[in-house]
């Protein structure tokens, strides 16, 4: 408590001392530069130059970007968008080509149109499969003038075979009822269409079989995979492709995830194509898996019908990338005009930047608390005026430093020794305390022993005389026996308070406090193995000197190994642990009997407080340990847990200390 009363006020002085300091020096060097510091001189040398310098390049910068490589870029850009979109139209009318020329194939090959009069779905297979496999058809399908499938012919990628199947009906699509209908357009008899099947959407045409005699038997499909065909298509296009159908349902696309991003590209699909005719917009940007897109959206074409919206995309950081690519063209002007302004800088330098940054650096040194530090810039303008005024702040600074550093030594060296001896002086109240107790105690003791001593000697003879006679009836006997046991009782009582009362003057000696407990354990021994205590030793092999009364210390740990032991009436284990570290050797006594309740930890050192059962304790047996550690300059420490055990420590210093009158 002295030290820190007396240690707070000498640390804010100290602090107030310095912030003083560092505010004075702030003040005189905002003062010194403010009067110092002159446009016509120093800022004119450094600033002007530099700003007509960098507006110079800036605007050569901003004319290069904006004239020569942004335009023309971003030109080069919306083309590629254009020409992805009119490659990707030119790839569906090749695909209908494709489409017409296999079925132009098939209806004339010999032998189909008689599979079909017959309805004979294996010939159909046998004369239409190798045709199929040898010109990469996906899927292909005959139907019967019911519109019922006869047979369909489908690629499976995952096993490299065509799979059959038949029996399925085809008579509500519009390309197949319009062919069993003998409808004909401008176009002629074939017709195209997006059929739902097992297997997707795919990108069908249908044309009619006909006999020898021009009559219809029947119609043949043939069909490719709309996601098959939209990756062949991207290959062609170099870019990523988007089908929608008209209400911007999502039909096909090579993006990734298409589920995440089918919201972002249905709303571009949407604004750009519900555009006023006159509008100029006709891409859009929009953002997919965290990048910037532009997409292009055109009518998506089949047979001169219009069956949804045909996209492409590019991202729009390929605009970024390729302006990178172009900016050596204006690195090389930046190049010239950065080695100009290096040359310049340098030279500036030398007269004037690199004296102020040595003042900076050594400003920063000074802030950091190395306060050696020393200009001697010898120059006749605003920053030798500085360097001087710099050098002058710091002696002083310097000086007041070491002289505040000196007290605040001299007050902490003197706040440590007003600790030690605070502890010590609440060290000894405690154990002053703990003695007017005793004290009492042995002077009542004193008072009363002689006087009640004698008397129960007495009763207690008596009683025994009174025992030996035969004639006593029970009834007089057993009351004869009670008067003998309290006498007895009463007599143990006595003897510990004539102990108590005689506390003999200490013997301080060294000694080896591991033969004290080893010689503790002798005298319990017997105590221990009729309790059926489990005991459990670890002593040092070195020895353990402690300045100390031995045979008092040995009374100590002899007692509270005795009331470990009675704390474990069913038995239990005994742990004895000797140890020393800074200069303070402990004895830990640890029981597992069942404890001592919270409430009562604090009254066990108090005269004739025991928690023993009644007539079984005095209540001095720990009072007089504490008193006789107490004198040795310790401490007993206590903790313990109910239903788990109890720990004692006693903590002896190994050297006594010398008494607290020759320190005051």
């Amino acid at each position: 408590m002295i030290s820190e009363v007396m240690m707070e006020p000498v640390s804010q002085q100290f602090e107030d001392t310095q912030q003083s300091m560092v505010a004075e020096g702030s003040r005189q060097r905002l003062n010194h530069l403010t009067g110092s510091f002159r446009l016509s001189r120093l800022q004119g040398r450094l600033i002007i130059p530099y700003v007509l310098l960098t507006l110079m390049l800036a605007m050569i910068g901003i004319y290069v970007v904006t004239r020569l490589v942004s335009s023309s870029i971003r030109e080069r850009f919306y083309n590629q968008l254009y020409e992805a979109s009119r490659v990707s139209a030119d790839g569906i009318v090749r695909q209908e080509n494709f489409h017409l020329e296999q079925l132009r194939l098939m209806a004339f090959t010999q032998g189909v149109a008689q599979a079909f009069s017959d309805k004979d779905a294996d010939s159909l297979q046998e004369l239409l499969l190798p045709l199929a496999m040898n010109n990469q058809v996906q899927i292909l399908s005959a139907i019967d003038l019911n519109g019922r499938e006869l047979i369909t012919l489908g690629f499976d990628p995952t096993t490299g075979q065509y799979i059959s199947a038949q029996g399925g009906d085809f008579s509500t699509y519009p390309l197949i009822q319009n062919v069993l209908d003998g409808y004909s357009d401008e176009l002629g008899d074939k017709f195209v269409g997006i059929l739902e099947t097992d297997q997707g959407l795919v990108l069908t045409t249908s044309t009619p079989v006909r006999d020898e005699s021009d009559q219809l038997i029947g119609v043949l499909l043939v069909g490719t995979r709309l996601d098959d065909f939209v990756n062949q298509i991207k290959s062609q296009a170099l870019t990523d492709i988007v089908i929608l159908d008209e209400n911007y349902n999502l039909m096909a696309t090579t993006l990734a995830e298409p589920e995440s991003v089918y919201e972002e590209v249905a709303q571009a699909a949407d604004y750009l194509t519900n555009q006023e005719p006159e509008s100029t917009i006709d891409t859009v940007g929009i953002e997919l898996y965290e990048r910037d897109f532009q997409i292009y959206y055109a009518p998506l074409l089949i047979r001169n019908t219009t069956m949804g919206w045909l996209g492409v995309l590019l991202p729009s950081n390929y605009v970024t990338t390729t302006e990178a690519t172009n900016r050596d063209v204006f690195i090389v002007i930046f190049a010239v005009s950065t080695i100009a302004v290096a040359i310049l800088g340098y030279l500036l330098a030398q007269s004037i930047a690199r004296p102020i940054l040595r003042l900076r650096s050594m400003s920063q040194a000074v802030a950091a608390g190395d306060l050696d530090q020393n200009i001697n810039l010898q120059r006749g303008d605003e920053i030798g005026e500085l360097a001087e005024a710099f050098d002058q702040m710091t002696l002083n600074l310097r000086a007041r430093t070491e002289e505040a550093a000196r007290l605040y030594s001299e007050t902490v060296q003197r706040n440590k020794e007003l600790a030690e001896i605070n502890e010590r002086l609440q060290a000894t109240q405690l154990q002053l305390i703990q003695s007017e107790k005793l004290a009492a105690i042995g002077q009542l003791t004193a008072g009363i022993i002689h006087d009640v001593k004698n008397p129960i000697g007495a009763i207690k003879g008596l009683a025994q005389l009174t025992q030996e006679e035969d004639d006593l009836s029970p009834e007089t006997r057993e009351a004869v026996d009670m008067i003998y046991e309290g006498a007895v009782k009463a007599e143990t009582i006595v003897t510990d308070l004539l102990k108590f009362a005689r506390q003999s003057e200490l013997e301080m000696k060294p000694q080896d406090l591991r033969e004290t407990v080893n010689s503790a354990l002798r005298l319990t021994d017997y105590l221990i193995r009729k309790g059926s205590v489990k005991l459990i030793t670890d002593l040092p092999e070195q020895q353990i000197m402690v300045t100390c009364d031995a045979q008092q210390i040995e009374q100590v740990i002899v007692n509270m190994i005795d009331n470990a032991v009675h704390a474990m009436p069913e038995g239990g284990t005994l742990r004895i642990n000797l140890s020393q570290a800074d200069g303070v050797a402990a004895v830990a006594i640890q029981d597992t009997g069942k404890g001592i309740d919270p409430e009562n930890l604090r009254r066990v050192f108090d005269p004739f407080f025991t928690t023993k059962p009644a007539g079984e304790g005095t209540g001095l047996g720990l009072s007089v340990s504490y008193g006789i550690i107490s004198s040795h300059n310790g401490r007993i420490d206590v903790e313990s847990e109910v239903g788990k055990g109890t720990t004692f420590t006693i903590l002896l210093p190994e050297d006594q200390p010398e008494p607290l009158e020759n320190e005051l």
